[in-house]
């Protein structure tokens, strides 16, 4: 078995879309996918009728993949989601971490007895850095995303939105291997508990009427942070910008102090599930927008 990387990679490539993984170019030797992104779209392709990115334009089709690594030494990225996979990646600490971190490995296996529970015999590789990515087949009926140390410090999972660097691929001078090539498993159920959030519904969003804001500002922000906090997944960044930009007018024109504004959405977001650093840089950027783009009240 040749171990020439411009032969090795598409072989491990092509292995992996055998199993039904729907595979796309990482820049060699990084974990960067080496797409072309939005600005530098040409719209032909794969994206005649739109930009596609990665997740959308990862394949399992090998004539698309020869062709892609016969242009060059490409490692491999893995998208979790359309290939019906949940991966739970058990890094190493971080060089300048303290000493008596455990690492992910260890981290899991204490999750694991805690919950009563053998650790899970599946598919499992070892990384560029040492720790490992187990594979789990994603239940049906439920669309899981990423999540970072939601089970643990140093235990990530990568779903929808997501990818894995494959086997086969070198990161650092370091080979990604499989150390486990038993069938990959079904996500145990106790799992899937810890990764779903608990359903309920939002919390209404509470808005101090600011001491000068009219009326007019105040039921828009209310209006406004009551449709971000029901927003359903999919559409709620969306939603959280356009709001924030309907009310950055009321900003503008003094009707309503910007960090009342700013707290508001940031309770109406974080209620409906997105990150809080998310959050923040969509409303920062909303209000930023509407206040440079107003128009003076009496022209509105």
């Amino acid at each position: 078995m040749t171990h020439d990387p411009h032969f090795a990679l598409p072989r491990a490539a092509l292995d992996a879309a055998d199993q039904g993984w729907h595979v796309f170019p990482l820049r060699p030797g990084t974990k960067r996918p080496a797409l072309h992104g939005e600005t530098a779209c040409p719209r032909t392709g794969a994206c005649a009728t739109g930009h596609l990115k990665w997740e959308d334009r990862a394949t399992t089709d090998p004539d698309r993949i020869r062709a892609a690594w016969a242009t060059g030494p490409f490692n491999i990225g893995l998208a979790t989601g359309p290939s019906g996979l949940v991966v739970v990646d058990l890094d190493m600490p971080k060089p300048n971490s303290n000493g008596d971190t455990p690492c992910g490995v260890t981290t899991f296996k204490a999750l694991c007895e805690r919950a009563g529970q053998p650790v899970p015999t599946t598919y499992r590789t070892r990384t560029a850095s040492g720790g490992h990515h187990l594979y789990f087949t994603a239940p049906p009926r439920t669309r899981l995303t990423n999540s970072r140390g939601l089970l643990g410090p140093l235990i990530d999972t990568r779903a929808w939105g997501g990818h894995v660097v494959a086997p086969g691929s070198t990161v650092n001078g370091r080979t990604y291997e499989v150390v486990d090539p038993v069938p990959v498993a079904s996500l145990p159920s106790w799992l899937l508990d810890a990764l779903t959030p608990e359903s309920r519904p939002a919390p209404p969003v509470r808005v101090s009427a600011a001491r000068n804001g009219g009326r007019v500002a105040d039921v828009a922000l209310e209006r406004e942070t009551a449709a971000v906090a029901g927003a359903a997944e999919g559409n709620r960044n969306q939603q959280l910008l356009s709001g924030a930009r309907a009310v950055g007018r009321f900003v503008a024109w003094g009707d309503l102090p910007r960090h009342l504004v700013e707290e508001a959405f940031q309770g109406a977001g974080e209620a409906a599930g997105l990150p809080a650093a998310e959050c923040r840089a969509t409303i920062r950027s909303a209000l930023n927008w509407s206040i440079r783009t107003c128009r003076p009240r009496e022209a509105a």
